[in-house]
């Protein structure tokens, strides 16, 4: 009963925080430096986990399939010749935005897991970038080049992905990054954290399919009642929970800045780092 009840708000902090500016996986990582799954109820171990992990990511992106699925669909009916034209283009702009971290990925994985995954590492970041957005929105004039989505070209998209390749290191955030890139490169809130939620479609999709190929690999198709019930609460809540908080977020960046998120980031971290202190010395006793 314990390990469902830690799927379900490992399923909550995922739907929350993949969306908002404040690191899903360096939750997850913090998350888990104190209320770790029991490795020794499944058959994958240490594979299972992170099988997990990329589930509930797989949760939150179908989310946004589902809210945004008639936009990013280029042969929903009722589209006329040009909308089609322009859906095909954002998915080419979604694509090229990819590129950028997919290929950092491959190469450093196994590098940035060794190094960078714990819990120090995590706060580190989630003060850093917390800062990061204080700056940034101190300095915007808030007289944006790019308003809408479809005034993104192919240099900036490019540029944005390049910004994404940050989110690599647990902490920083996937959308945090995204978005700061798009900020700097004078695309609105709206424009930057919604071309943050698409990229993170084939991001998160590839991602997924490498674990899951990699996890059959190594421990077979078959899961334990335990096991199934564990993915399947955690990508379920992952999924409901993503709906909510991405339509929320959009309507709060239409008439608000970024500054409580830069707060909450800075926070966390400090509190995280103390924790982390904390449980070093208790360790030690």
């Amino acid at each position: 009963m314990s390990e469902i009840i830690k799927s379900f708000f490992l399923g909550i902090i995922q739907g929350i925080t993949e969306w908002l500016p404040i690191s899903s996986t360096g939750h997850m990582i913090l998350f888990n430096s104190w209320f770790s799954f029991d490795e020794t109820c499944y058959s994958g171990g240490r594979e299972f986990v992170e099988l997990f992990m990329t589930l509930i990511q797989f949760g939150s992106m179908l989310a946004i399939v589902f809210l945004f699925y008639d936009r990013l669909n280029i042969f929903s009916r009722g589209k006329i010749f040009n909308e089609r034209r322009n859906c095909l283009n954002l998915w080419k702009k979604i694509i090229l935005g990819s590129v950028p971290a997919a290929v950092v990925g491959l190469v450093f994985k196994d590098f940035i897991h060794k190094y960078f995954y714990n819990s120090f590492v995590v706060s580190f970041m989630l003060i850093l970038y917390g800062f990061f957005f204080l700056l940034v929105e101190k300095n915007l004039n808030n007289n944006f080049k790019i308003s809408k989505l479809n005034m993104l070209d192919y240099k900036t998209v490019f540029l944005i992905g390049i910004f994404q390749t940050l989110a690599l290191i647990p902490g920083t955030s996937r959308s945090g990054a995204t978005i700061l890139g798009a900020l700097l490169l004078s695309c609105s809130r709206a424009v930057g954290a919604e071309f943050s939620f698409f990229l993170a479609i084939p991001t998160i999709a590839g991602a997924s399919l490498l674990e899951i190929l990699s996890y059959f690999k190594h421990n077979g198709v078959g899961f334990s009642p335990l096991e199934l019930a564990v993915l399947t609460i955690g990508f379920v809540v992952s999924f409901i929970v993503s709906i909510f908080v991405v339509s929320i977020f959009m309507k709060y960046i239409k008439k608000n800045n970024f500054k409580v998120f830069a707060y909450y980031r800075i926070l966390i971290g400090l509190i995280f780092i103390c924790l982390a202190i904390f449980k070093k010395d208790m360790l030690k006793m």
